[in-house]
């Protein structure tokens, strides 16, 4: 009896595949809970096995009822990764870039952010992390605070400068 059911789960299943309409259905409800971008939604579509030529289409039929908007979409991503993670501009950029939202939307959203806003949170990151470091030379120390900043996106002249900063206090 055992057996059995072990076969059960040992049987390979056939990827599941959804239609056009049931691909713009379930995404309509997705996107109403949480902001998505396209390329979340092309990901999704591929996933689930949407023919190639529909898969614009349900795209097209989304942007236009407002529930995909990746100017929307990348304000959001970079007010709650800036704000509550304490990314950089350089972090933030990339995942959007890795999210499929277009250089001219990133390049826009990204010069709402303020650069002192910036500073003043890798000061913070800084300060926080500054204690946990195990170095024995300010060399070291310097050199693991240097990582860790430019680990979360932030630019490399403003690091250097916050953690001469921190390092002569």
């Amino acid at each position: 009896m055992c057996k059995d059911r072990v076969e059960e789960f040992d049987t390979p299943h056939e990827p599941k595949t959804k239609t056009a309409e049931q691909a713009l259905n379930a995404l309509m409800r997705l996107c109403s809970k949480a902001e998505k971008s396209s390329g979340d939604a092309l990901r999704l579509m591929y996933r689930w096995g949407v023919p190639i030529a529909e898969r614009q289409g349900v795209l097209d039929k989304l942007v236009e009822m407002r529930f995909i908007d990746d100017a929307r979409y990348a304000e959001a991503y970079t007010r709650e990764k800036s704000q509550l993670a304490g990314w950089g501009a350089r972090k933030i950029a990339q995942n959007l870039y890795q999210k499929g939202v277009s250089k001219d939307i990133v390049a826009k959203t990204l010069a709402m952010l303020e650069s002192d806003d910036q500073r003043a949170m890798l000061e913070k990151r800084l300060q926080r992390k500054l204690p946990t470091i195990k170095a024995t030379t300010d060399y070291e120390r310097r050199g693991k605070l240097l990582r860790y900043a430019l680990s979360l996106g932030y630019d490399y002249d403003m690091v250097i400068s916050v953690i001469d900063t921190l390092l002569r206090e």
